[in-house]
């Protein structure tokens, strides 16, 4: 293990895919039993992304990957290290991330996959800062990936309608001032029932139900909660309060949810930043894919405070509190 040298680390480089074919809602309405005017008045959701038969996981993310790493001008070889948030990975082992660097062709560095279903990307991001701090890595790509598609049950409305599939990266680098600020993760295993997908496999077959199941009233109180509790966390380690935030860039499960939270810190609708309408949700790629609309078209700058927040499955939850350098 190196030194720790007790370094920084900064975003520099941002990067999104999305597969090219859309699903509306009207669409997705002439095979389950639903309704564009029902999903949007409930979710915000008007169409999700959705991967083609032959694209994987490694391969979303690997389109997002290179934008980022383009971004922050680094070459695939000389990626340090390679840390995959997903819930939908391309196999059981190896992990999507040692796929991604093969692919990459960027070899030799650590590459794990990390698994907290919709707060994976904070968690991913977290743990690269940390090892970027302590002298494990010179650099980071940190990937949210997913294609829930395959793993939703397409005639129950209450859970088909939500998910879409996508991929989001971003590229750490070391830096004499921090960039990222503080970050707060938590687990409740107590929950994990309100939100899964018990299926196993076993001998050759799957064992259970190999599809999402959600308790949807269950997930939304509890989501609301400890999003506002983990943010307020993060404020009170950064000696900050909530009217610092420029931009709260949330999980984007439900726009209900995210807007709940945003009053409980009391912050304006106009500074949540909100790609569920066109995303759905895509579970740990959401944070990183709306993190790079906001780059690209100009709302987040150099200064700005953003805070990134997520909960899943698990029940998952963090925050990662940046200033955008």
């Amino acid at each position: 293990m190196r030194k720790a040298i007790n370094r920084a680390s900064r975003i520099a480089g941002t990067g999104r895919y999305l597969p090219a074919h859309v699903l509306t809602n009207d669409a997705l309405a002439a095979r389950v039993a639903t309704s564009d005017e029902w999903i949007r008045t409930r979710t915000g959701i008007r169409q999700r992304h959705i991967a083609a038969d032959n694209e994987q996981t490694s391969d979303l993310a690997l389109a997002a990957s290179r934008i980022a790493l383009n971004d922050a001008a680094i070459a695939p070889a000389d990626v340090d290290l390679i840390v995959v948030a997903t819930t939908t990975p391309d196999m059981i082992f190896p992990s999507t991330a040692c796929i991604l660097q093969e692919k990459l062709g960027a070899h030799g560095g650590p590459a794990f996959d990390v698994q907290a279903v919709c707060s994976g990307f904070v968690y991913a991001l977290a743990l690269a800062d940390r090892m970027i701090a302590s002298a494990m890595a010179r650099n980071a790509l940190v990937v949210g990936a997913e294609i829930y598609s395959r793993i939703l049950d397409w005639n129950d409305r209450g859970t088909c309608v939500l998910f879409g599939d996508g991929a989001g990266a971003v590229v750490l680098v070391p830096s004499s001032e921090p960039g990222i600020l503080t970050a707060h993760l938590h687990a409740d295993g107590r929950y994990r029932s309100i939100l899964c997908v018990p299926g196993q496999l076993q001998r050759g077959g799957v064992v259970g139900s190999p599809f999402v199941h959600m308790d949807g009233p269950g997930v939304f109180k509890f989501a609301v909660r400890v999003m506002a509790e983990v943010a307020q966390e993060a404020l009170e380690a950064t000696h900050m309060r909530a009217d610092a935030i420029d931009w709260l860039v949330p999980h984007q499960a439900n726009i209900r949810i995210m807007d709940a939270t945003a009053r409980k810190l009391r912050l304006p609708e106009e500074r949540i930043i909100t790609t569920v309408a066109s995303h759905a949700n895509t579970s740990a790629a959401s944070i990183p894919l709306a993190l790079d609309v906001a780059v690209r078209d100009g709302r987040i700058r150099r200064g700005h405070h953003v805070m990134m927040l997520g909960v899943g499955g698990g029940f998952t939850w963090g925050s990662v509190f940046v200033r955008w350098t």
